[in-house]
């Protein structure tokens, strides 16, 4: 099912991070920057992540031993210093997630750098130490975010869907690794309902959608690849869902054969495998078009809509 699945630390049959997309209210006041004041209720949706869900997650990360990643948008980093100062304190990693989860591919490429090297700075300075992974907000991955992140020093990236398992995306000058995700572990299609951002999904129970992650989970499990949700505080670390992720993990650490780690850290590995030529990854040149394709834009017009 997996051609090339790379070995894993100590035998495990498949890594695991759990990733938390701490977005928090950063998403309201880029969709609505000038009402966002007033729209209280989807604000107290929002802030929940940071204020209640992410205390609740920490406490269950130390439950089980566990360190993990957050990627977490800049201004939330400065709006919430005393949540992030909590996730730093037990040793979990703090990704690049946009300053304001600006969308990448919808701004000019000054704007791409200026916002890329903005959020940076807030992580470095708060941190210590300059962010190795960036997920682009909403996946929203540019044709040039490569060249930003290989010119600004990335190890990896965590926003395409190219693959079951990590690898590489080159730009010809430099190469991060890519450690793929795709929709069916996000947390959204499952849990998301607001009237702010016309956004309204059949909300599931928590048993539904963990049965859908769970089937990712056992099929990389099966054929080593990786699960990699995306989860966001204020969606999964609702009451019944954080109960529910809190069982997921007891059945997979009682399932074995489990390496959990942060994305650094999987990055590193992989960077480790390549260079003692212990496996060698897919490597995926980018961009894959320099912009549209021509046979729609003369040959056949009525096809575009």
């Amino acid at each position: 099912m997996i051609k090339n699945p790379p070995p894993w630390p100590n035998g495990a049959r498949c890594a695991v991070s759990l990733t938390f997309d701490e977005d928090a209210d950063s998403i309201l006041h880029l969709a609505h920057h000038s009402s966002a004041h007033n729209r209280v209720a989807a604000s107290s949706m929002l802030r929940y992540g940071p204020e209640i869900a992410t205390p609740r997650i920490l406490d269950m990360y130390r439950r089980f031993g566990l360190r993990q990643t957050f990627f977490v948008p800049a201004w939330c980093i400065e709006r919430y210093p005393h949540t992030m100062e909590m996730i730093l304190r037990d040793g979990h990693e703090i990704g690049h997630h946009g300053y304001l989860h600006e969308h990448p591919n919808e701004l000019p490429e000054d704007q791409q750098i200026y916002w890329i090297q903005r959020a940076s700075e807030v992580i470095e300075k708060f941190t210590g130490k300059k962010p190795r992974g960036m997920r682009a907000p909403t996946y929203k991955f540019s044709s040039t975010t490569i060249n930003h992140l290989v010119d600004g020093g990335f190890d990896y990236d965590a926003s395409l869907m190219g693959n079951d398992v990590p690898y590489l995306l080159s730009n010809g000058r430099g190469s991060v690794v890519e450690l793929p995700t795709h929709y069916g572990v996000d947390d959204f299609p499952h849990y998301m309902a607001s009237r702010d951002f016309n956004y309204i999904m059949p909300i599931k129970a928590p048993t539904q959608a963990m049965e859908g992650f769970r089937a990712e989970f056992d099929a990389a499990w099966e054929y080593g690849g990786m699960f990699v949700p995306i989860w966001h505080p204020f969606l999964s670390g609702r009451l019944a869902r954080a109960h529910a992720i809190s069982q997921f993990i007891e059945y997979m650490l009682n399932k074995g054969k489990v390496w959990f780690a942060p994305m650094e850290e999987i990055a590193a590995h992989v960077r480790s495998l390549v260079a003692q030529n212990l496996w060698q990854p897919h490597v995926d040149r980018m961009p894959h078009y320099d912009g549209p394709i021509p046979e729609l834009g003369t040959v056949a017009p009525s096809l575009s809509r």
